[in-house]
């Protein structure tokens, strides 16, 4: 362990040994090297990006990846690559994002068709280069966010060695994580989901006219993004298919996984339909459901309505148990220990890692952020009952007495007396819950089934903020105006560490502070309480 600019940045990390990567910079080939340019010829079209004059980047954006996920195909696996040819495209500017949850109407810059693509190549890139690739999956706890929120120019630019940058929409909310057993039957679950994995797909099949390298692909994501990563991780029973060979997660949440067919799930499909024109049809309700007739209009307002019927959960729409491409619940998929027979065969996928957290991952869901005033901790009047309405609003299946027990004042996790307000001890209890203990879950996974190449941060910052996505300041973000020498330095230093773990496998610094190979311990205030009982 070690600090970084006083207490600001803490990491833990843990042994890590990799070959070298000699090949990504030095291969030899007789094939013809030339550069690429803003033109880039696909199989099913031609896309025409632009060059940034002052960092040399170029970006080739609103590049779709799948068809059109509307009518027939709402509710289904992506059709990825498009079945169409597109002819020549204009890729200088984002394509529509995704449908959130929280949109009432179909704004000007989302739309059901949506299954697009960003990718950004770094100055004077030949075809040959066989660049390493960075696959970014955005947060939104997925019901919003888009890939307009992560430009690359900052990580690329502080890059020792350069590196392909793509982001990719998914469906979100209503269109990409609605379940039950009609979607089980007639459909397919998950559908978001499925997405990101079909846009992995794509760069194993396309990566390389970018200039970048199939066989070292890191997948990154950040709240919902990297629990999309902890997702991949575990898809097909740890069978990524060659799609990755890395993955970093900022604040992994450990969201509520029930089965697709339970009741919570059913009552959310039962809700979302009877806000739609298709309850009570005499017709399949999928059937209804895909219909001309039924608009993406109707669809949205049907679900920021079933979202605000249910005011004391934050994400109503979210991944779920599905035997498939999800075939476990993350708690139990991580502490699953490798066969007896085969030590070599886990439930997840067996890859270098870098996961983290915030200090106050926590902070402002359960006052802000929460609109039932019985599971508000800031409402005048709250007490331990309030708590628990928070916790059990995202976590349908927990019991109030695993939360007493967490509580207790004789006991060593959450006592109130520890605590200045309930919404202080709130954030302590949901921030660990959902975002801390999630990333030590993982690690600790790994290191079980004796991967070495494991790392770990904590992120404190006290002069700017150890919030949620508050890490996301030094990656994709200028400077804030109150930021310090200091500040700048450190997030120049993360930078450098997370670019060279996709470069090069290892966590490096121009500033010649090492990220200590070797570590036992994580720095988490009291512990994960079974969210199980």
């Amino acid at each position: 362990m070690f600090h970084l600019t006083s207490t600001w940045f803490v990491l833990l990390a843990f042994a890590f040994i990799l070959p070298s990567r000699a090949s990504t910079s030095t291969l030899l080939t007789s094939r013809q090297s030339t550069r690429i340019g803003t033109t880039v010829s696909l199989d099913y079209g031609t896309f025409v990006g632009v060059r940034n004059d002052t960092n040399g980047i170029t970006y080739f954006q609103g590049i779709r990846y799948a068809d059109p996920p509307i009518g027939e195909l709402r509710w289904r696996a992506p059709v990825s690559p498009p079945t169409s040819h597109l002819g020549t495209v204009n890729a200088t500017e984002f394509a529509a994002a995704c449908i959130r949850t929280v949109q009432v109407t179909v704004a000007a810059t989302t739309s059901e068709d949506c299954l697009f693509g960003n990718v950004y190549v770094p100055p004077n890139t030949q075809t040959d280069d066989r660049l390493p690739v960075l696959v970014w999956f955005h947060g939104g706890g997925y019901q919003t966010g888009n890939t307009r929120d992560a430009p690359p120019d900052f990580i690329m630019n502080s890059s020792a060695k350069p590196f392909v940058f793509a982001s990719f929409e998914y469906r979100l909310g209503q269109f990409g994580f609605l379940g039950g057993s009609q979607i089980k039957e007639d459909g397919d679950l998950n559908a978001g989901f499925l997405d990101q994995r079909a846009a992995l797909r794509w760069v194993q099949r396309y990566i390389h006219h970018f200039g970048g390298y199939r066989m070292q692909v890191t997948i990154w994501g950040q709240s919902a993004g990297a629990g999309s990563t902890m997702f991949h991780l575990l898809a097909n029973n740890g069978n990524n298919e060659g799609l990755f060979r890395a993955a970093i997660g900022d604040s992994p949440p450990l969201t509520f996984v029930p089965a697709y067919n339970e009741t919570y799930v059913e009552g959310v499909f039962t809700q979302f339909v009877s806000f739609t024109d298709c309850a009570n049809q005499g017709t399949s309700t999928l059937q209804c459901l895909r219909s001309q007739n039924i608009t993406s209009s109707m669809l949205a307002r049907a679900g920021n309505r079933t979202i605000t019927a249910r005011p004391s959960t934050l994400y109503v729409f979210a991944p779920i148990l599905d035997y498939t491409t999800i075939p476990v619940r993350p708690v139990e998929g991580f502490s699953s220990p490798p066969s007896p027979v085969n030590q070599n065969t886990t439930t997840f996928t067996r890859v270098p890692v870098l996961f983290g957290s915030n200090t106050n991952d926590g902070a402002n869901w359960s006052s802000t952020r929460i609109r039932d005033p019985a599971a508000n901790t800031s409402a005048p009047g709250a007490d331990e009952q309030t708590l628990f309405r928070f916790l059990q609003g995202q976590y349908a299946s927990l019991k109030e007495e695993t939360v007493q027990e967490a509580i207790a004042v004789d006991g060593n996790l959450y006592p109130f007396g520890d605590y200045d307000s309930l919404t202080l001890q709130a954030q302590q209890m949901y921030g660990e819950m959902r975002f801390i203990c999630t990333a030590g879950m993982i690690v600790g996974a790994m290191l079980e089934a004796g991967i070495l190449d494991v790392y770990q941060y904590h992120y404190d910052n006290p002069n700017l903020g150890s919030d949620h996505h508050d890490e996301l300041t030094a990656f994709f973000s200028p400077p804030p105006p109150n930021a310090s020498p200091d500040d700048l330095a450190l997030f120049q230093v993360m930078r450098e560490y997370w670019t060279s773990f996709v470069t090069d496998g290892k966590p490096a610094s121009r500033s010649g502070v090492e990220w200590t190979p070797r570590g036992t311990a994580l720095e988490a205030r009291g512990s994960c309480f079974d969210l199980e009982r």
